[in-house]
C-alpha cells in the first residue's frame, strides 16, 4: 500500500514529537510500515503508544506481582479482575485513575472517572453494587485547594447519584506535593455469575463490530496522550481534551449491555476508554489474533464536520464496541432501540491482523495489530534518590513533648487527613439499591450481595456481603516507597479484617511523577516490590489495576524550569468475603460497660507520622516495621473473633495513631461514647500515644465474653492488652499517658475539623 488518500496534514517527525512519540518511536514506524505513517495513523500510534496506553515504563516490573490464585477466575489484562466467591458467584473489580482531568476540569474529570471505571465492570458481564474513591489533594490553604475539592465530590456525586450506585468508602488527605496534580482515583465493584464473564474480543471472520451507546464528539480527543505528560504552566489550555459524562445515557447502556449478555448475541465487548474506538478496536483485535475492518461513516456523531482522526481519538463517553454473532444484527438493534441507545454496524472481524479504517470510500489507516497494540517495554534508568537517606534521619530526642497532650491530640484528630470526611461522603448515595451495611465511616464499607444484583442469578438470599477497602499512606511510601507499600497493602488487609470480612485480593493505582527521572523509576519499581511482598504473603493477589504517571508539574522559579512531582502513591483497593453480613463489625464503641483492649503492641514509631507532621511540621524518619506473618495472624484471629460474635466493635490504628483510634472509637458512632482507659509503657507518652505502629487494632466487647477473647488471643499469638472500659463523657488516659478530653470537644474536633481546614479561609 502506498498510503492511503484523503486530505490530511504532512507527516514529519516534527509533528510526531508534538504527537507525544519520539525519535526512537518515530523510526520504529517507518521500520512497521515501510513507509511514512498518514496523519490518522500517526494518530493512532501515538494514543496506543502513550504511556497511559501502553504501560510501556512499568510493564517489564508490573509481571512480578502475584495475579493468580484459587479464587482468581480473571486476572490482569482484561477491562477487570475476576474473583470466585461462591455459590456459581462472581465479584469483578478495578481502580483507575482520573489525575490530570480532574485538575484541568475537576467535576467532569471525576465524573468520567466514575463513568469509565463503572464500564470497565459491567463490560465483564456484572451489576455495578459499589464505588469507592481515594482523593489527593494540595496544602489546605492553596488558592485552588477548595475549588478543587468541591469539584472533584461534586462530580463522584453528580455521575455515582444519577446512575444509581452507592458510593460506599474512600480516603482523602492532603499534602502539598499534590498542589499541582491532584489525584482522583475510582473503584467500582460488581457482581456477575462466575459462568458468565464476558471479554473484550473479537472472534469470528465476518462477524459483526458494532458501535453501541452516546455519539461521538470531539471532546477527549488525544486525552491518553495529554495523562501520558507531565503539566506545565499552560495546563488549563488542555481543558477541551477533559470528557463530558452523561451517567443518565450510561445507565441506559448498561441495562442494554446486561441484555445484550443474557440474550446469548455476544461475541465479546469492549469499552470505549482512554483512546476511544481505536484502542477498544486494536485491543479486541489483538487478543483474539485476529483483525478488524472498519467503516466510520455510519458512526453516530453528534460533530458535523468530524475526521477520521477525530472519530478514532475521541474518547467521548458511554460508548461500547461489541462484536456479535453474525445473523443477530436484528436482535442487537432491537435491544438497543427498546433502551433508546445507539447501535450502528462500524466493521467487520477479519483474519488479516490489521486495522483498516475506511471513510467515504478512502482508505485512511491500515496498520497491523501486534506492533501497534505491543507497542515499547522500556527497561528505564533508575537511581535511589540521593536525598533519600536525609529523609530518613529523625532524632527524636530534638523533638519536644507537647506540654497538654490532650491538646495535640485534638490537633491531630481535626487534621484534615484524620478528621471526619462527613462533608464528602454526605453528598454520596451511600444507600441506593438498599445493599448498604457498614456505610461510609468505618475501617471498610461492607455490601450485602441482594439476589437482585446478580445478572441471571438464581435469586437465593445467602446473607453474603462485600467488605471493601482502599489505602494508602503516600508520607510511608515518600520516605520508603517499598515499606511504603507494604504498609498500604497491610493496611487494607487489616480494614476488611477489621470488618469481619476475608480479604480476597487486589486492585491498584500506581501513581508516580515523570519516569523519565531515574529517581521516579526507582520509587516505582520498589513500591511494585513492596506490593507483590505483601500480596504473596497475605494471599491478596492483584487481579486488576492501572498505572497513573507523569504526575508532575513544570513550573518557572529564578527563570528556570523546576519539577515538581507527587509523593508515590500505590494506591491499594482491596475486596472481602463475608459469609453473613450479620458478622460485619464498624469502629466505634457500641455500649457503656464494655471492656476496650488493643491488639499488636506500641513501639513508638513515629517516621512519616500525622503527629510529626501536624505537632512539628516535618516530614521524616523510616515507617514503622512490617511483619507481615503477624499481620495474617491478627486478620485470622479478628474474623474468627467476628464469626463467634464475640466483639462489639472493631478499629485499626493507622494517621495518629493509638490516640485518634481510640478518640474515633469514642466519636464517630451514632452516639458518642466516653472511655476510661489505662496505658502502661516505658515509651515516652507522645510516642506511645501518636506512634503508628503497624498491626494494632483497638477492640471492645462485652464482659462476658472477655475470657473468650483473651484466651483467642493467646491461641492466635496475637499481642493483647487490656485498655479499660467504655462509658463517662470524657476520653480519660492514665499511666504512662495522662489525658482527659471532654467528648464534646473530641467530637468538634473530629466532626468539624475536615470543613473547617479546606473551607474557612
Amino acid at each position: 500500500m502506498s498510503g492511503p488518500a484523503g486530505r490530511e496534514p504532512t507527516v514529519d517527525q516534527a509533528l510526531a514529537r508534538e504527537h507525544g512519540l519520539d525519535a526512537e518511536e518515530w523510526a520504529r514506524i517507518g521500520e512497521i510500515l515501510g513507509r511514512p505513517p498518514t496523519f490518522t495513523e500517526l494518530g493512532i500510534f501515538s494514543v496506543m503508544w502513550s504511556e497511559h496506553c501502553s504501560y510501556k515504563s512499568s510493564r517489564l516490573h508490573l509481571r512480578e506481582l502475584p495475579t493468580s490464585g484459587p479464587r482468581v477466575i480473571q486476572g490482569p489484562g482484561e477491562n477487570a479482575g475476576v474473583v470466585d466467591i461462591g455459590d456459581g458467584e462472581a465479584v469483578v473489580f478495578k481502580m483507575e485513575s482520573h489525575n490530570h482531568p480532574s485538575f484541568i476540569e475537576p467535576y467532569q474529570g471525576a465524573a468520567t472517572g466514575v463513568g469509565g471505571i463503572l464500564r470497565d465492570v459491567f463490560t465483564m458481564g456484572a451489576r455495578p453494587i459499589a464505588c469507592l474513591d481515594s482523593l489527593r489533594f494540595g496544602r489546605v490553604d492553596h488558592g485552588k485547594t477548595a475549588h478543587l475539592v468541591e469539584g472533584v465530590v461534586a462530580g463522584i456525586a453528580g455521575y455515582g447519584n444519577a446512575f444509581g450506585v452507592p458510593t460506599v468508602g474512600g480516603e482523602v488527605s492532603f499534602e502539598a506535593c499534590y498542589d499541582g496534580n491532584i489525584l482522583v482515583n475510582a473503584m467500582a465493584v460488581g457482581l456477575a455469575r462466575a459462568d458468565r464473564i464476558f471479554k473484550g474480543k473479537a472472534e469470528g471472520v465476518g462477524n459483526p463490530v458494532f458501535y453501541i451507546g452516546a455519539k461521538t464528539g470531539r471532546d477527549g480527543i488525544h486525552g491518553a496522550t495529554m495523562a501520558s505528560a507531565e503539566f506545565g504552566e499552560d495546563s488549563a489550555e488542555k481543558r477541551p481534551t477533559v470528557q463530558v459524562g452523561d451517567p443518565f445515557t450510561e445507565k441506559l447502556l448498561l441495562e442494554a449491555c446486561l441484555e445484550l449478555m443474557q440474550s446469548g448475541v455476544l461475541v465479546g465487548i469492549q469499552d470505549m476508554g482512554a483512546a476511544g474506538l481505536t484502542s477498544s478496536s486494536v485491543e479486541m483485535a489483538f487478543r483474539s489474533g485476529s483483525g478488524i475492518e472498519m467503516n466510520l461513516d455510519d458512526l453516530p456523531r453528534r460533530e458535523t464536520g468530524m475526521t477520521p482522526y477525530e472519530v478514532l481519538l475521541s474518547e467521548s463517553q458511554e460508548r461500547m464496541l461489541l462484536v456479535a454473532r453474525s445473523g443477530e444484527e436484528a436482535a442487537v438493534r432491537a435491544i438497543c432501540d427498546k433502551w433508546d441507545i445507539d447501535a450502528a454496524i462500524v466493521g467487520r472481524v477479519t483474519d488479516s491482523g490489521r486495522i483498516v479504517v475506511t471513510s467515504g470510500g478512502k482508505v485512511f489507516a491500515d496498520l497491523p495489530i501486534g506492533p501497534l497494540n505491543e507497542g515499547r517495554k522500556l527497561d528505564r534508568p533508575r537511581a535511589r534518590p540521593a536525598s533519600q537517606d536525609a529523609l530518613a534521619h529523625l532524632d527524636v530526642a530534638t523533638l519536644t513533648v507537647p506540654a497538654d497532650l490532650g491538646v495535640a491530640l485534638l490537633e491531630v484528630l481535626a487534621s484534615p487527613t484524620v478528621a471526619s470526611k462527613a462533608w464528602v461522603w454526605r453528598q454520596y448515595d451511600h444507600m441506593v439499591r438498599v445493599g448498604t451495611v457498614v456505610r461510609p465511616g468505618s475501617d471498610a464499607a461492607v455490601i450485602r450481595i441482594i439476589p437482585e444484583s446478580m445478572p441471571g442469578g438464581d435469586g437465593t438470599d445467602r446473607g453474603k456481603g462485600l467488605a471493601l477497602s482502599v489505602d494508602c499512606n503516600a508520607r510511608f511510601c515518600y520516605l520508603d516507597p517499598a515499606a511504603g507499600a507494604r504498609l498500604a497493602v497491610a493496611e487494607a488487609y487489616r480494614n476488611i479484617s477489621c470488618s469481619g470480612g476475608e480479604p480476597l485480593a487486589v486492585t491498584d493505582c500506581l501513581n508516580f511523577g515523570n519516569p523519565e527521572r531515574p529517581e521516579v523509576m526507582w520509587q516505582l519499581v520498589e513500591s511494585i516490590r513492596g506490593i507483590g511482598e505483601a500480596c504473596r504473603a497475605l494471599d491478596t493477589p492483584v487481579v486488576s489495576g492501572n498505572v497513573s504517571l507523569y504526575n508532575e508539574t513544570t513550573v518557572m522559579e529564578d527563570g528556570r524550569p523546576v519539577a515538581r512531582g507527587i509523593f508515590p502513591t500505590p494506591m491499594i483497593g482491596m475486596v472481602g468475603l463475608l459469609r453473613s453480613v450479620a458478622d460485619a463489625l464498624t469502629q466505634h464503641f457500641a455500649a457503656d460497660g464494655h471492656e476496650v483492649a488493643l491488639l499488636g503492641e506500641c513501639t513508638g514509631e513515629i517516621g512519616g507520622s500525622e503527629y510529626l507532621k501536624v505537632i512539628h511540621g516535618r516530614i521524616a524518619g523510616v515507617p514503622p516495621r512490617l511483619d507481615l506473618a503477624r499481620e495474617k495472624a491478627l486478620g485470622g484471629l479478628l474474623r474468627s473473633l467476628a464469626s463467634r460474635r464475640l466483639l462489639a466493635s472493631a478499629h485499626d490504628c493507622s494517621e495518629g495513631g493509638l490516640g485518634a483510634a481510640l478518640a474515633e472509637c469514642c466519636v464517630s458512632g451514632p452516639v458518642a461514647h466516653g472511655a476510661l482507659l489505662t496505658l502502661e509503657s516505658a515509651l515516652r507518652p507522645d510516642l506511645l500515644l501518636f506512634g503508628e505502629a503497624a498491626s494494632r487494632v483497638v477492640i471492645s466487647y462485652s464482659p462476658t465474653h472477655a475470657g473468650q477473647v483473651a484466651a483467642a488471643c493467646a491461641a492466635a499469638g496475637v499481642p493483647f492488652a487490656r485498655l479499660g472500659t467504655v462509658g463517662g463523657r470524657h476520653l480519660e488516659i492514665g499511666g504512662a499517658v495522662r489525658i482527659r478530653v471532654p467528648i464534646d470537644e473530641l467530637g468538634r474536633a473530629f466532626h468539624g475539623g475536615f470543613e473547617a481546614a479546606i473551607f474557612s479561609r
